[in-house]
């Protein structure tokens, strides 16, 4: 089989794939339309988020049999076409969730707990002990919106730290050991802290807006290492300077480019959450470890080999 790789990855998936006699070549600098002009040439395409493959693409790729995104969201593949081409979708979720996972509990810590807020000050001389008094997470109910690979494996910590965790999923039965399963009006009623866990559809786009938010009976904090566009920034915005939401812990932002390499926007809903104490912001990495580089390469191996080695 031969296989095109548009994205920079973990060598692992070139090593291993050249072993098991794929036939591969790397381009990861032509446009969209030279990739359109020879993708009837492969097999299989392995992919992060450089390139959107549309219908116009998937059209084009005559001799397609997989697509293998490295990494959880597939948003950027046009999912109803390849799947009625009978192109096989190949994804790894695995492979970072763990990473994500610690991610989220790193925000909430660091954000509840005013640290890096009083790490600062105090390298600048100050020294305010009851300003930054924290808020613990012992305690507090958890409110998880998907419970997929991030959503599992983020109740698995919390559950650690004491935390009552709730979820709400489109998949019935999934309650566990770590997270029970509720309705969504249930988990308004009683989470503490949000924390979002799902993929970017024309249902989740915009999920959390201000009617959203006015159904939440507490204030709370929230934690979006999800898509940027699951949430309206002005209504967040607004909620944090209300004070319904009491913080905000944000690693992907609406105003990302679709590959996620840099922000694309400016305005002012987005110099507040950059100036707020309020709100803790990281750049599309939550999934950016070290070791999920390779899980999620070796994921995509694994799984590749498994239906096409």
């Amino acid at each position: 089989m031969k296989i095109l790789l548009l994205d920079k990855n973990h060598p692992l998936i070139t090593e291993q794939l050249l072993a098991k006699n794929f036939i591969l070549e790397e381009d990861f600098t032509s446009s969209y339309d030279e990739v359109c002009d020879k993708i009837n040439n492969y097999d299989g395409i392995i992919i992060r988020s450089r390139i959107p493959l549309d219908k116009n693409f998937l059209e084009q790729a005559q001799n397609l049999k997989f697509i293998a995104r490295v990494g959880a969201g597939m948003e950027n593949i046009d999912i109803p076409v390849a799947e009625k081409l009978g192109i096989q979708l190949i994804n790894s979720p695995e492979g970072n969730r763990d990473s994500v996972a610690e991610h989220v509990v790193g925000m909430l810590l660091v954000l509840m707990n005013r640290l890096f807020i009083a790490s600062q000050e105090v390298k600048n001389g100050i020294w305010k002990r009851e300003e930054n008094r924290g808020d613990e997470l012992l305690g507090k109910t958890v409110g998880l919106i998907g419970y997929g690979n991030m959503g599992k494996a983020t109740a698995k910590r919390l559950s650690g730290f004491g935390c009552k965790v709730l979820f709400h999923d489109i998949l019935p039965g999934l309650s566990d050991e770590f997270a029970t399963q509720v309705t969504l009006d249930e988990l308004k009623q009683s989470a503490e802290v949000l924390s979002l866990h799902i993929p970017l559809t024309s249902e989740t786009h915009y999920l959390i807006d201000e009617i959203f938010i006015s159904e939440m009976k507490n204030n709370f904090y929230f934690v979006n290492t999800a898509r940027g566009k699951n949430v309206e920034t002005k209504s967040l915005v607004e909620a944090l300077k209300s004070g319904k939401v009491k913080g905000a812990c944000l690693d992907v932002l609406e105003y990302e480019k679709s590959s996620f390499e840099h922000l694309e926007t400016e305005n002012e809903d987005l110099k507040y959450l950059l100036e707020s104490e309020k709100a803790m912001v990281t750049p599309h990495i939550a999934g950016w470890t070290h070791q999920s580089k390779e899980k999620l390469a070796q994921f995509i191996v694994d799984k590749i080999v498994a239906s096409h080695g």
